[in-house]
């Protein structure tokens, strides 16, 4: 069930600090504002507790948590930050205080609301996660110059449909690399390096260093 949405209220999991642990702004000190709830069911997916309800908060309690974390970068992630109507106030709002913003979206709904100072972190699904059907290519046809779009890969099936994906809609061409993340402790780093050399790829090898730097299972990093 998804949550129930009233006023300004969003439903979240988690709000902390950390540093990112992944895209173009990897290592990067960011607080993180985890929503509840996800309408993918990824094969792999490392947050299966952000599927549940969450708790309520306020645009305005959110933010005070991101103004005493003295940082400048925001991240929203999620489950699925735009199952929530009101995310789209809070990005605004965050980017009118000066805050550099970014959302981690699963690619499944249009973007085209997104404030366009926030910077869209684009997931498409490849057919290891069980989500590809859910894709929503027509987000590939408007993404801002910066932007990015992630392919989650775990086998050889994977890396041919991100090539595939990236050569119909020219991601090649764009300012900002795709990102080709190996899913952690299935697809070998090294093995995907070889195939990103070996193709000659204008991608991003996109590691999660939380993952490296505490364990895999940690929550709130």
């Amino acid at each position: 069930m998804l949550p129930i949405i009233k006023n300004n209220i969003i439903n979240i999991i988690e709000l902390f600090a950390s540093v990112q642990g992944e895209t173009s702004f990897s290592g990067i000190p960011t607080v993180f504002v985890r929503t509840a709830a996800c309408n993918l069911r990824c094969s792999w997916c490392d947050t299966t507790y952000s599927f549940g309800r969450g708790n309520p908060m306020t645009i305005d309690s959110i933010i005070e948590f991101v103004k005493e974390s003295g940082l400048q970068y925001v991240c929203i992630t999620g489950g699925e930050p735009l199952l929530q109507e009101h995310i789209y106030a809070l990005m605004t709002e965050l980017c009118d205080l000066g805050y550099i913003v970014t959302i981690e979206t699963g690619g499944s709904l249009p973007t085209d609301q997104i404030d366009p100072r926030v910077c869209s972190i684009l997931d498409i699904k490849c057919p290891g996660s069980k989500m590809d059907h859910k894709n929503y290519f027509k987000n590939l046809e408007s993404l801002r110059p910066d932007d990015e779009v992630k392919f989650v890969i775990m086998d050889e099936t994977d890396y041919s449909y991100a090539k595939e994906v990236m050569e119909k809609y020219k991601l090649h061409e764009r300012k900002n690399r795709v990102l080709f993340s190996p899913v952690h402790g299935v697809m070998d780093p090294q093995v995907l390096v070889k195939k990103i050399l070996d193709d000659r790829l204008h991608v991003r090898l996109n590691l999660q260093i939380h993952k490296f730097i505490w364990t895999p299972e940690t929550k709130g990093v």
